[in-house]
């Protein structure tokens, strides 16, 4: 019986595709990685030579061989060949904006739900990190209209994604300009990578559709409260979430498993809400806001219902679950049970 991956696709192959299965080919992009974990990418050409302090490796060793493969240089050192992952591309790919990081890029796309087919709208292209993770999700049906204010940036962002799609992608329109002065309507998904979020937030209520997820990536806890605060003022949006993630690798070596050293601590807060159909404004959250947090006399967030005095919950010792922090969104969501559920060199 064949299996899903021994039957050939139908219709045309998906951009960038072909670039990423088969045997090395003149112009792939090669990752050689040694054996202290160091790598090198070099891109294919016949006759070539790559030299490090360690030797050469033949480019003709590589090319009509498979992926995962050890090529030897001529000091007599071991390299492993693979072709980079779109994590490893995005962290050694030339850069004029910061980029947004795999771990920040990878949320982006699955807490702003981006689905094959989806019409997004992206503020600030940047180097174009972002812009190949969303076009990879969106698929060639969909469509990703990139906004960038700065044309040196954008230039880095075009050739950065042609170069890991192998050329233009059809799915993307990339405009040099600020998306205040846009018109566009109809989209599904609005991703802000902007300094002020909260200047454009009519501009991408009017572009987005009823139940339509805006997505913001700000660096400070400064933006982060004012971006917040201003989705709630609007009156477009439901309530929205924030939060960060950290991700640390582990030390695993037979008995010995233990945090790594080093870790991609904080790169910056992710911001969602859903887009209200016109005239309606959503039920306002209770929330027991802390004193001061609010201007006001009573210290009540404007739009909250005022929820009576705050009794003295049980704390993690008193539930025999620990001290667990929930993601975004699953605060709404428990069991019946009653349990909480959560460098390329």
């Amino acid at each position: 019986m064949e299996s899903a991956a021994d039957v050939e696709p139908v219709g045309a192959v998906p951009t960038g595709a072909a670039l990423r299965r088969g045997a090395f080919a003149v112009g792939d992009r090669v990752q050689l990685t040694d054996p202290k974990g160091r790598r090198h990418t070099l891109v294919l050409e016949p006759g070539r030579q790559f030299h490090t302090h360690r030797g050469a490796v033949l480019h003709d060793d590589l090319l009509g061989r498979p992926e995962g493969i050890v090529v030897r240089s001529t000091g007599g050192t071991d390299y492993l060949a693979l072709r980079p992952l779109l994590s490893d591309f995005v962290l050694s790919m030339p850069r004029g904006a910061t980029v947004v990081y795999p771990k920040d890029a990878a949320q982006i796309v699955m807490y702003a739900d981006v689905f094959p087919g989806a019409r997004v709208l992206e503020a600030g292209a940047g180097s174009g990190a972002l812009s190949c993770a969303l076009l990879r999700a969106v698929g060639d049906a969909g469509a990703l209209v990139s906004y960038e204010r700065r044309p040196d940036f954008a230039e880095v962002a075009r050739r950065n994604i042609e170069t890991f799609f192998g050329g233009p992608h059809p799915a993307h329109t990339l405009h040099v300009g600020d998306l205040a002065d846009s018109s566009e309507r109809g989209m599904d998904r609005v991703i802000l990578d902007m300094l002020a979020p909260w200047d454009v937030l009519v501009v991408a209520a009017a572009a987005l559709v009823p139940g339509g997820v805006l997505c913001a990536y700000v660096a400070t806890t400064t933006q982060l409260s004012r971006t917040v605060e201003a989705l709630r003022e609007h009156g477009a949006f439901a309530e929205p979430a924030a939060w960060e993630t950290m991700m640390r690798d582990w030390h695993v070596e037979g008995l010995a498993v233990r945090p790594g050293h080093r870790m991609v601590g904080h790169t910056g807060f992710l911001v969602t809400a859903r887009r209200l159909a016109d005239g309606v404004t959503a039920p306002p959250r209770r929330r027991r806001p802390a004193k001061g947090s609010y201007p006001d006399a009573v210290g009540e967030q404007p739009g909250a219902t005022q929820a009576g005095p705050a009794q003295p919950g049980p704390g993690p010792e008193d539930t025999g679950r620990g001290s667990r922090v929930e993601g975004p969104g699953q605060e709404d969501h428990r069991e019946e049970s009653g349990e909480q559920t959560g460098t390329s060199a």
